[in-house]
């Protein structure tokens, strides 16, 4: 999802604050439920900037990239890319899950949305990004891997499964709705467990290779498309990360986390839903192996920081320390349950991302944050900002945060995939959904928790 231009100015800016959002008549999907919720809130919010950041980017998934496509369907646009990322939009949507009970519409849309996911993980388990289309074949046809019609983008990414099954347990949860999880789903997780071992690598390399004619070297993998050896310990390989940036060591150690939860969350509903012991157990055999490979080969002994979480390994005692902006990450494990808070090794590692230590923490004039390849050097990510203000109970590190996003918008409303450290001006995708409902998370959060004095301190304007 590379941003090629630099973008220096946006047509939706407003030193009035005048809603940078459609007309409700060019909206994609208006949720009642959400526009009530973003009328109370900016009712309660002092800072106008900050009020209106909030309703510009909070409605921001449903506004501009939904497309309902009849009972039991949706898709999302990721924002200026017109395909459907199977993380992205499994993220995109999390945002409304709160709003599904008072909004029927809104959970029917969502639920068409994990129906979708489950179908496009059935026409490629080991794609990233889909059409709409289904006969549609688009710029990435010529990608050496076995690229089908309906498939934007084939890029391996364990994080592409885990999402889908995140988004589809909490929706049960809230909503009691179980008709999801019909034969669809069935075959969907049969597919993730199948490809799951296949990437173990455990019977051989497996079939999946990808090789792409670039001039950017994590746009393709090495030694003919099977990436670096591993040495098969019990973890899966992701030949990508959730950037879309290869990796180096292949076991990526955030998305191996992320895949025992979301494992555990599917042999749950598969126990309780789907009478599907057998399918369960599989599951948890399988997550209880990933997990116990983690505490094995994830953990680091830093000379300054004490034990920390690697961000990739590859089993053969190697290890790569860094951090990426991009979510499954090492920041965000606490956000996206896979350990807890209070964990003191993931304590230790939120300090270590943080700090000039991390290659890809960037420090400037205008701001600070993690990056990553996939931009380059001095881009900071509003989404690691967003992650870390989600993962903190220190109010100051959270107004910080939230400052900092506040001022790096370059004046348009909404937040962007990178900033310069130096001069937010420059900036990436100036339409990019994800990390506008993040943001919009966050400020729901940060009043849920009952801190709406520590937003109604902050002066930026």
């Amino acid at each position: 999802m590379l941003a090629l231009l630099l973008m220096t100015s946006i047509s939706c800016t407003s030193k009035d604050y005048v809603s940078c959002r459609p007309d409700k008549a060019n909206r994609l999907f208006v949720s009642e439920a959400v526009d009530a919720k973003i009328a109370e809130i900016t009712a309660k919010l002092k800072n106008k900037k900050l009020a209106w950041m909030f309703a510009n980017c909070l409605p921001n998934t449903l506004d501009t990239t939904i497309h309902p496509n009849g009972e039991g369907d949706a898709f999302v646009y990721t924002g200026d890319i017109h395909a459907m990322w199977l993380r992205d939009s499994g993220a995109q949507v999390w945002t409304y899950l709160p709003f599904i009970k008072d909004d029927a519409a809104l959970r029917s849309l969502i639920g068409g949305v994990i129906k979708r996911q489950f179908r496009c993980i059935i026409l490629d388990p080991y794609a990233n990004a889909f059409y709409k289309e289904a006969d549609k074949v688009g710029e990435w046809a010529s990608d050496q891997t076995d690229m089908k019609p309906g498939v934007h983008e084939r890029k391996w990414e364990i994080d592409s499964h885990c999402y889908p099954i995140r988004l589809a347990y909490e929706y049960w949860k809230i909503s009691g709705d179980a008709s999801i999880f019909g034969e669809e789903w069935l075959q969907s997780i049969q597919l993730t467990l199948k490809t799951f071992r296949e990437q173990q690598r455990k019977e051989g390399v497996g079939p999946y290779t990808f090789k792409r004619k670039t001039d950017r070297a994590f746009d393709t993998v090495g030694n003919n498309g099977l990436g670096a050896p591993v040495k098969p310990v019990g973890l899966i390989v992701s030949t990508f990360r959730p950037s879309d940036d290869a990796t180096i060591l292949q076991f990526l150690v955030p998305s191996n986390f992320f895949a025992v939860t979301s494992l555990k969350k599917a042999a749950e509903i598969l126990t309780k839903v789907n009478k599907r012991e057998d399918l369960a157990k599989q599951c948890t055999e399988l997550a209880n192996e990933v997990e116990t490979a983690l505490k094995k080969y994830a953990i680091h002994n830093h000379p300054e920081f004490g034990k920390i979480y690697a961000f990739e390994v590859d089993g053969f005692g190697n290890q790569l320390l860094m951090d990426d902006a991009n979510i499954p990450s090492l920041q965000a494990l606490a956000y996206l349950g896979d350990v807890p808070a209070d964990d003191p090794i993931y304590q230790n590692t939120r300090r270590f991302v943080w700090s000039d230590s991390n290659p890809y923490f960037f420090k400037g004039t205008a701001g600070e944050g993690i990056g990553g390849p996939h931009i380059g050097y001095n881009m900071a990510w509003p989404m690691s900002l967003i992650t870390r203000a989600l993962t903190s109970n220190n109010d100051a590190e959270i107004k910080r945060c939230i400052e900092i996003l506040m001022t790096t918008d370059a004046g348009t409303g909404f937040m962007h995939e990178s900033f310069n450290v130096n001069d937010p001006t420059k900036y990436t995708r100036s339409w990019f959904a994800w990390v506008n409902g993040l943001f919009g998370e966050l400020i729901l959060k940060v009043v849920n928790d009952g801190k709406l004095d520590l937003l109604n301190s902050i002066k930026v304007k």
